[in-house]
């Protein structure tokens, strides 16, 4: 994490901006924050610590990927219970009127309020995939606030924007479940056009757009059924594709053209950690035919 982008914690528990404020803290001391709510939208995104956090009189013990959504007039507070680790987290505060006109946007942004109303629930959990996506988000967002640039206010209403709709999407999916069938047949269509496309760039957005599902619903089936992630399954079945090339003493920057690695130095990085000697090596020890 830059340091610049770090900020001394603070007690005060009223917004400054009129629409938004971002903040991320690391602290091993915390001076005791008493109950309390306020009149805007709090996001807190939880990293590291030893902590609970207290909700509505209801206390939570937190663990990473942790999203604690707090509505206005909801009181809480964090509660440190050891200077051992240090307590890291990203705060968002979106004020009453900025939220309501993001709503106005799109009704997708609002399923999270509807779920927290009809569930009392505050604190949503997510696996490491995601949750590193909402950080990449919330990093960028601090970097556009920090930077003297052209547009970056705008950028930087974009990344809220982002960022609530990954929320509400992830929300939605985990209390969508698919039925399995659907799930293995998701995972099936997935591995059938990786094999049909491998010579192509491949990515999860790709992905996505083809079979019209999140690009973090792929991620999470894919790792369900095989245990390894997108970009790891296509790395190895390429260079599995590669191998069986230069067994058959093909032209080595041919072969690495034509299975979709884009440059030598990358696929060269991947056949020595796969296969435990270079590319080159590994041909020079074949007999010269088959």
């Amino acid at each position: 994490m830059k340091k610049n982008l770090q900020t001394a914690f603070q007690t005060r528990q009223y917004m400054l901006s009129k629409d938004y404020e971002i903040y991320y803290y690391c602290d091993r001391t915390l001076p005791q924050v008493a109950l309390h709510t306020h009149d805007f939208y709090e996001f807190y995104f939880f990293l590291e610590g030893m902590v609970h956090i207290e909700i509505d009189h209801t206390r939570y013990p937190l663990s990473f990927g942790d999203v604690i959504f707090i509505p206005p007039q909801i009181p809480h507070r964090p509660i440190l219970h050891s200077k051992e680790l240090p307590y890291r987290r990203f705060v968002l505060w979106i004020s009453s009127a900025y939220f309501s006109q993001i709503l106005s946007l799109s009704p997708d942004y609002g399923y999270l309020i509807q779920h927290m109303n009809s569930h009392s629930s505050y604190i949503l959990h997510h696996d490491r995939y995601t949750f590193n996506a909402l950080q990449s988000l919330l990093l960028r967002l601090l970097e556009e606030l920090h930077a003297d640039q052209f547009g970056s206010r705008t950028q930087a209403a974009l990344c809220i924007q982002n960022l609530l709709l990954l929320i509400n999407r992830v929300l939605y999916d985990q209390t969508h479940p698919r039925a399995k069938s659907t799930e293995l047949s998701l995972y099936q269509n997935v591995l059938d056009f990786i094999e049909e496309h491998i010579e192509e760039a491949l990515s999860l957005d790709r992905l996505a757009a083809v079979f019209y599902v999140s690009k973090y619903h792929i991620a999470h089936t894919f790792r369900e059924n095989l245990g390894i992630s997108v970009h790891q399954y296509i790395t190895k079945k390429r260079l599995a594709l590669c191998r069986e090339a230069l067994c058959d003493h093909q032209n080595i920057s041919e072969t690495i053209a034509a299975y979709g690695f884009g440059d030598y130095s990358s696929f060269y990085r991947a056949f020595k950690k796969e296969y435990g000697f270079s590319p080159k090596a590994f041909q020079d020890s074949l007999p010269k035919y088959r």
